[in-house]
């Protein structure tokens, strides 16, 4: 007599986790490759004025920015407390503006050279003769497109 085994009610086979590392460095090559790093130290304290109307700026990468402010405290000792004016990664004049916008337009396509916004980060107790001064040799240079940066107040406030 021949004996007949029943069949078993086995589950799902277990699901095989060998790519599994394969996936994860993928996926943090890919994160590595698009997250672009910060370029730019700031060397000066910002601390923004308060708006009511804020909006965002649509195309970043069009955007250049003088930082106006009081140097960091590690800068101080070299620099002072005076309020300076940051164009990349060091501190200039207001004369230098004029070959800075120059060699951020040089950067740009020639399409989006002329969509190219000027974006002031300015303390909330510099005084308005450096931004004044600022705004006079952005003029000379062309660079007509400025925006100020400031954080947005609550509207209660």
């Amino acid at each position: 007599m021949a004996v007949m085994k029943k069949k078993r009610k086995g589950g799902i086979p277990p699901i095989s986790t060998a790519s599994l590392p394969d996936v994860i460095f993928m996926i943090l090559f890919f994160f590595m490759i698009s997250t672009t790093m910060r370029d730019m130290e700031v060397l000066v304290k910002t601390q923004l004025p308060e708006a009511s109307e804020v909006s965002k700026l649509e195309k970043k990468q069009l955007v250049s920015f003088i930082y106006i402010g009081q140097p960091i405290d590690s800068q101080q000792a070299l620099w002072g407390t005076a309020p300076r004016i940051q164009l990349n990664d060091s501190y200039h004049t207001p004369n230098d503006i004029l070959e800075f916008v120059a060699s951020e337009r040089d950067k740009l396509s020639e399409a989006d050279r002329m969509a190219m916004t000027v974006m002031i980060k300015a303390d909330r107790s510099t005084r308005m003769g450096i931004i004044s001064d600022v705004k006079q040799e952005l003029r000379k240079a062309n660079a007509l497109k400025i925006s100020y940066a400031a954080s947005k107040t609550l509207a209660g406030n």
